[in-house]
């Protein structure tokens, strides 16, 4: 139970993870939120930074999910966990910390 509630949490905390944000420091500092449309998402990394910036933000901003999905798989003790974790970690994406 305990282990369940803990890969939530993770789930949330991958969910946060601004690919985005990252990408645009990676690639030169650029602020994404004072550039385009001021949106982090991959459509915007793409017009500000250029097409591998945006893929590399949109596979990033896909794995987070999947890596959340595959830890409940392994880990977790609940048979509904794995779509739990894949529900908060878009909650994460939608509503970071």
């Amino acid at each position: 139970m305990l282990t369940d509630l803990v890969l939530i949490l993770l789930a949330y905390l991958l969910g946060s993870l601004s690919f985005g944000l990252l990408i645009a420091r990676l690639y030169g500092g650029a602020d994404l939120r004072r550039s385009g449309s001021g949106n982090i998402g991959a459509t915007n990394v793409v017009r500000t930074l250029g097409k591998t910036a945006g893929l590399l933000t949109l596979l990033g901003d896909g794995a987070k999910g999947l890596v959340a999905v595959l830890l409940a798989q392994t880990w977790g003790q609940a048979s509904m966990l794995p779509a739990v974790a894949a529900c908060v970690a878009v909650l994460g994406h939608m509503f970071p910390l």
